[in-house]
């Protein structure tokens, strides 16, 4: 027998998405103006610079960046075009490869951080109190978690 959602969790749900698509747009728009690389990008970038070695295969990636395969594939081509990523022969695998992050890409990801952070700022943390920072934290947590 399935339940239908009471009105509050379909309000939330709505609103989840109109904050999600708000604030994204928002965030984009101040990453391009910056001239700093697009999120779908920092995002990989940021992946990368976290790891030892700045290296991960794109399974990897596409795992912790959430992306499926065949956009995460075009996405690090324009990243390697950009001279961002390299593409490195994996030793264990011969099919395989690593995408390992360049001094560029390095560079890049740690000057789109200076106007992410601020974008951050201005569009979620000047309209939450702290509080309602972990509040809203911690609720969107739950709904991470597995059932």
């Amino acid at each position: 027998m399935s339940r239908s959602p009471s009105e509050h969790v379909t309000r939330a749900w709505t609103q989840l998405m109109r904050a999600r698509e708000s604030v994204l747009g928002a965030i984009e728009a101040d990453l391009k103006a910056a001239g700093v690389v697009p999120l779908g990008w920092y995002d990989v970038l940021l992946e990368l610079t976290r790891e030892k070695g700045g290296r991960l295969r794109p399974a990897d990636i596409e795992r912790k960046i959430l992306l499926p395969q065949y956009s995460l594939s075009r996405l690090i081509d324009r990243l390697e075009k950009e001279g961002l990523v390299a593409r490195a022969p994996h030793e264990d695998d011969a099919r395989g490869q690593w995408v390992v992050v360049t001094e560029k890409g390095r560079a890049a990801q740690a000057r789109t951080w200076k106007v992410y952070a601020k974008s951050i700022q201005t569009h979620v943390g000047d309209k939450i109190s702290e509080e309602g920072a972990a509040t809203l934290a911690d609720l969107l947590g739950r709904l991470m978690a597995e059932p």
